[in-house]
């Protein structure tokens, strides 16, 4: 293998001597004897290809791959169609860096700038960044832009994520600001506790739709209360969702924020996966990181840049919310792919059948004896059970190569989306039946 140090070895001793020094080892005479390695470490030989081959795969072989998944709790097992997969694994986009010479990259400001159109007209909002590292972090980054000098508390729904809770009340910590926690009642969040909650220094409030426990919030009802108060809105969504719900711009969310993993990424222990962000014009100054914009070039030919830079830290830093200046371009451009190749009707098709298949599933557990609905209300593709010998019954779905619902307060969180057939979905409810049963 060839040298990672582009200097020649003539070269190093002429910058040695040019300092004084004969040897490296003079350049870290403060440093105690006993920390030095004089010793080779104990690496083990190398491998050829095929014997490197068989040991990853050994390692892959210990993995539980699971025919049918019917857990979701923020990671979605949908579709993902081949061409979404094959062009992000193309050299010229899965070793692009970040471009620090922006207006230098074309190809990947346009991609970025085509995912931030779609967003939008996803969302119904005016404005999207280039993404931010995951979906927790863009929620936690929206409570941060909403705060200003008299209003500092962050409220939040205790029906959300319960890591994009813990994700936000790390960043108000690191702030050194507060985060109230606003209760559920009947699985949904309590409104009556909101406004009395809605005090003078709330900022804002963020609510999840559909929450946690797979339910619809009043969202309407919850943004009018927040306007009311005169503080911002903020709503964590489903992408998926949002082909056939009402948009956040329906609702009168100020800012907008999701988990983009379930728009063609798959599920890989946790990640890479993609922060969505998007704002009305009136806040597009506060948004953190990159946006990249549509202008002319010097012959008239359109060309893409980075826009809005005066707000961010690199340039305001000491009038900035974020020190985010980064963005998930390769999970941005798979988005994009994903809305370009599923469209409008793909992607409703996919949250109908979503949405279908929950409760197709629902209704056939919720017949076995013991079985029900922990909350009344409306759901889309995820809902809570009570259920009898839910462990005993989830273990039993695993060695039937199902993965089951979550273990949450109170029963089990379970989902299904369109890649579930109604023959899985019958098997996984006669093993929950029988395992009741026994």
């Amino acid at each position: 293998m060839g040298s990672y140090v582009p200097s020649t070895p003539a070269e190093r001793q002429e910058m040695l001597k040019a300092i004084g020094l004969s040897d490296y080892r003079e350049l870290y005479r403060d440093v105690p004897e006993s920390m030095y390695l004089d010793h080779p470490l104990d690496v083990p030989a190398g491998m050829s290809e095929l014997e490197v081959s068989r040991a990853v795969s050994a390692m892959a072989a210990k993995n539980k791959v699971f025919s049918t998944i019917l857990r979701g709790a923020g990671a979605y097992d949908h579709y993902i169609p081949s061409i979404v997969k094959y062009i992000p694994a193309k050299e010229e986009f899965l070793t692009a860096y970040t471009p620090y010479q922006a207006e230098m990259s074309q190809g990947i400001l346009q991609s970025i700038f085509e995912y931030q159109t779609m967003i939008c007209e996803l969302t119904g909002m005016d404005v999207s960044n280039a993404s931010v590292y995951d979906g927790a972090t863009a929620a936690a980054e929206a409570a941060a832009m909403c705060r200003d000098r008299k209003r500092k508390v962050t409220l939040v729904s205790a029906a959300a994520h319960p890591d994009v809770i813990n994700t936000i009340r790390t960043y108000c910590y690191g702030a050194g600001e507060e985060l109230r926690i606003v209760p559920a009642k009947d699985g949904k969040t309590d409104l009556d506790a909101l406004k009395e909650m809605l005090t003078p220094d709330v900022a804002s409030f963020y609510v999840q739709q559909p929450n946690f426990n797979g339910l619809f919030e009043d969202a309407e009802a919850l943004g009018e209360a927040v306007h009311a108060a005169g503080a911002m809105y903020v709503m964590g969504c489903n992408p998926i969702a949002l082909a056939i719900m009402k948009t956040p711009r329906d609702c009168g969310a100020d800012v907008a924020v999701g988990e983009g993993q379930p728009l063609g990424m798959p599920i890989g222990y946790g990640g890479p996966y993609l922060g969505f962000m998007v704002t009305t014009t009136k806040h597009m100054r506060k948004l953190p990181g990159r946006i990249v914009g549509e202008t002319v070039d010097s012959k008239g030919e359109r060309a893409y840049v980075l826009s809005l830079q005066a707000r961010e830290q690199h340039i305001r830093r000491e009038k900035a919310s974020s020190n985010i200046c980064s963005n998930e371009a390769l999970c941005a451009l798979t988005a994009g792919l994903y809305m370009a190749t599923m469209g409008p009707q793909g992607m409703a098709d996919a949250a109908r059948q979503s949405m279908a298949k929950a409760h197709y599933l629902a209704d056939a557990l919720c017949a076995i004896p013991g079985i029900a609905l922990k909350y009344p209300g409306e759901y889309f593709d995820e809902f809570v059970v009570e259920m009898p010998k839910a462990d005993e019954a989830l273990k039993a779905l695993e060695e039937a190569g199902i993965l089951g619902g979550l273990p949450v307060e109170g029963g089990v969180l379970w989902c299904a989306t369109e890649k579930a057939s109604r023959e899985a979905l019958d098997r996984a409810a006669a093993i929950v039946k029988e395992v009741c049963a026994g």
